[in-house]
């Protein structure tokens, strides 16, 4: 039996690769086998913007010494535009090691963990100005209970800010966790972008927009 690791056939491209995996187990060791290589690739070949367009959201919400933390960090795209906006007190977490490595070459974050989406996650509560969430929730990734728990460790006044296909919200339980979180009290939305075309080259259907939720609980 090949001990070499799962890879991308010929012309598959990455983003499809992940997207196919199985179960949460393939969907990390494609990422960490992706890893060195992602940021690179999703620039080159699907010329992803999500990363950038976020980011200039994030600026209207959050003060520059505010403390974000990064959801699904990957290898630390957003952390690093942040950081060059002037941006200070960055945290992240991801599923995935071998982007957790790719982030740390940075140099932009004070806290690093692996941690997955859909666990509870090891902070406490109330203690970020922000939760930031890139091109995470989607197919075959994290689950709509996550906002539970971003929720929870934001603070009130903070901001969940996180990227969804609009096509892929109601069929993943997205719009009636939201409702969910609004009908209790805990947040209310700030600011949805329009639709806009973040891998252009390589997947030009996909369409995405930023979701601003304002923790209000």
């Amino acid at each position: 039996m090949s001990s070499e690791p799962d890879r991308p056939g010929p012309g598959q491209g990455g983003v499809e690769w992940v997207y196919s995996s199985t179960s949460s187990e393939q969907l990390i060791a494609r990422y960490d086998t992706w890893s060195a290589s992602y940021e690179s690739e999703m620039e080159d070949n699907y010329g992803w913007s999500a990363p950038r367009v976020t980011a200039e959201v994030v600026q209207k919400y959050v003060l520059f010494e505010g403390r974000i933390l990064d959801a699904g960090v990957g290898p630390g795209m957003v952390g690093q535009i942040l950081d060059e906006a002037g941006y200070t007190n960055l945290d992240g977490f991801d599923f995935s090691a071998g982007m957790l490595a790719q982030a740390r070459l940075k140099k932009v974050y004070g806290d690093l963990r692996q941690v997955e989406l859909g666990d509870t996650l090891d902070y406490e509560s109330n203690s970020f100005d922000a939760v930031i969430c890139i091109g995470v929730l989607t197919l075959g990734h994290a689950p709509a209970s996550s906002l539970d728990e971003m929720v929870r460790i934001t603070k009130p006044g903070g901001h969940v800010i996180y990227t969804m296909r609009p096509d892929y919200r109601e069929s993943a339980g997205f719009i009636a966790k939201e409702s969910e979180l609004e009908s209790a009290g805990l947040w209310k939305l700030a600011e949805v972008t329009d639709p806009v075309q973040t891998m252009p080259k390589g997947i030009p259907d996909a369409m995405m927009q930023v979701w601003v939720f304002e923790v209000t609980g």
